[in-house]
């Protein structure tokens, strides 16, 4: 008997799970963030946002929700149903004080983003308390 090949593409499969841990690996790297930090912030450990990346392990609902909120993107953009919107790039003076803190230490680069990422929350809130 001939093997029939599963052409289904969702998130059960095993070629749906690889291009979803694709997508975070690349959400994550575009979002300028280690794994640890990305652990840190969903509230796991750095070994288990690795298993996540590989396709070792599934994202549950809940954390797919969280990771799209750290990432800027949409849950349905994580999980490969869009495309989403083409995000504004940094450009100008802004654009290139990043690429030189990309030169910066480690150290350094995670001091800047506590910073921004600080200062970006603070701008936010604000914003919502006007609304």
């Amino acid at each position: 008997m001939a093997k029939v090949k599963d052409n289904r593409r969702g998130i059960a499969t095993k070629e749906g799970l690889g291009t979803i841990a694709q997508r975070l690996v690349r959400l994550r790297k575009d979002a300028g963030l280690s794994q640890a930090q990305m652990a840190e912030r969903l509230g796991i450990s750095q070994p288990v946002v690795s298993d996540y990346e590989r396709g070792a392990a599934r994202l549950h609902g809940e954390l797919i929700l969280k990771a799209a909120e750290i990432l800027n993107v949409s849950a349905d953009e994580l999980l490969g149903r869009e495309t989403g919107k083409p995000k504004a790039r940094a450009t100008g003076k802004v654009q290139q004080l990043f690429e030189e803190v990309s030169n910066l230490p480690r150290r350094q680069q995670d001091k800047v983003v506590e910073f921004v990422s600080a200062f970006v929350r603070q701008q936010r809130q604000a914003e919502k308390q006007k609304a």
